[in-house]
């Protein structure tokens, strides 16, 4: 069974190597219509081709291009309305024969939409009326009856996939960008939420430079943060952290000689808390810290702690 797996990924691997192989200026064409049109990008696709296309809709919307799939069975009863005169019409069919795309034609053409067309025959009924043509023409199917589209459809799928890249970087698209299409998810949340909106206010853990040892101790599980804050909310002066606790110990194991002063780290990292979730857990990856005061650093004040692992 391995084997069989190992055969399959490296006969698609070898396919999708013979279409990059074969991609022209024909896709920089395409790309560029794309760019120009003024329309929606519509992606029509039956069976398999189907399948991927709404998959490569889905991509393409998601990251700057105005594009859904449509059903050809069901455009042909009613749904070409939703096909304006300013959209490009994607028609994926490896054959470029496939009847029900086919019998679209002749509305895109009398409605005057500019076609793309993704094949793998360039001599194919839908290759050839179609102003643009993508060609995905493999060398051999996984299957081995060379009937199951799965080379096919995974060409088709990185075809899609190289167009909404090469989209995205001729638009400049940034994770911001990226963001606001995809608000409900984790990386929505990293990019347009703010420090201040997950930051912690109440029952910050203060104290003392003075403060002993057990005073430190019994603060920090109070606060339930790892960590206190050495001084005040207008003037920190530094924090100690359970690993400085640990580490402390290891130092001098006489806790009656530690103090707040002497276990706190002085230089604390700041955020301010315009700064947006996504570049507090960057820098706080880069300095291997999971805590940091929401403040101003130059005025060492601090309005909440933001943590990356209570998130």
């Amino acid at each position: 069974m391995k084997e069989i797996a190992k055969r399959v990924f490296n006969t698609e691997i070898e396919s999708l190597k013979y279409v990059a192989d074969s991609i022209d200026d024909e896709f920089s064409r395409v790309v560029e219509a794309i760019l120009n049109t003024s329309g929606k990008l519509i992606v029509i696709g039956i069976g398999k081709s189907g399948i991927i296309g709404k998959k490569i809709a889905a991509t393409l919307a998601s990251t700057g291009t105005p594009s859904f799939f449509l059903h050809p069975g069901e455009a042909f009863h009613g749904d070409l309305g939703m096909v304006g005169s300013n959209d490009m019409v994607i028609l994926i069919s490896y054959s470029g024969e496939t009847d029900e795309v086919l019998k679209l034609i002749p509305f895109l053409v009398w409605n005057k939409n500019s076609i793309i067309a993704i094949t793998g025959n360039p001599n194919s009924t839908v290759a050839k009326n179609s102003h643009y043509h993508l060609n995905i023409c493999i060398k051999q199917e996984a299957c081995p009856l060379a009937l199951a589209p799965t080379s096919s459809t995974t060409a088709a799928l990185v075809m899609g996939d190289a167009l909404a890249v090469a989209l995205m970087e001729s638009r400049n698209f940034q994770q911001e960008d990226f963001a606001r299409f995809h608000p409900g998810g984790s990386l929505g949340r990293k990019l347009l939420t703010t420090v201040k909106d997950l930051m912690r206010t109440d029952n910050l853990p203060f104290i003392n430079e003075s403060s002993s040892f057990t005073e430190i101790l019994l603060r920090m599980s109070e606060g339930r943060l790892g960590m206190v804050i050495v001084g005040t909310a207008e003037k920190v002066d530094g924090i100690i952290t359970d690993g400085d606790l640990r580490r402390a110990l290891l130092r001098n194991p006489d806790i009656s000689q530690l103090t707040a002063l002497n276990m706190m780290t002085a230089n604390p990292v700041f955020m301010e808390e315009k700064e947006f979730i996504n570049q507090a857990e960057s820098l706080m990856m880069e300095k291997k810290i999971t805590t940091v005061l929401v403040g101003s650093a130059t005025e060492r004040k601090i309005s909440g702690i933001y943590q990356i692992y209570n998130q």
